[in-house]
């Protein structure tokens, strides 16, 4: 029997997390996507915190109507790197979660490298 898409996201997630683990110096940066909204975090998985935090939910994302989720995906970028340089924080660990590096988690990726992040 195939898996469906979920199960294998959560496979794929399972085999690149095993991999990955962020610090407070270079801590993971984690995606998330729903249909409508991508979130992403910088957690520190030796303490179990999650350092900062950006989505398109914020105020000034959100009050943009007329942009793809596309654009929307390099503005949230683009705010993750000005927040954790603000912060100190220059480089991460890219944790895609299991989703393929194509569409919004590349352009969200895209745009932090921009912006000054390292990965």
């Amino acid at each position: 029997m195939s898996l469906t898409k979920l199960e294998r996201r959560i496979r794929i997630k399972h085999r690149i997390r095993k991999r990955l683990s962020g610090v407070a110096e270079k801590p993971r940066m984690s995606v998330y996507r729903s249909n409508k909204e991508i979130y992403v975090q910088l957690i520190d998985d030796i303490q179990g915190k999650t350092l900062i935090a950006a989505s398109s939910k914020e105020k000034g994302i959100a009050e943009k109507k007329d942009i793809t989720k596309i654009e929307q995906a390099k503005l949230v970028g683009k705010l993750i790197a000005e927040k954790a340089t603000a912060s100190g924080i220059s480089q991460v660990v890219f944790d895609r979660n299991g989703y393929l590096y194509h569409g919004r988690v590349k352009s969200l990726a895209d745009a932090a490298r921009e912006n000054g992040l390292k990965f």
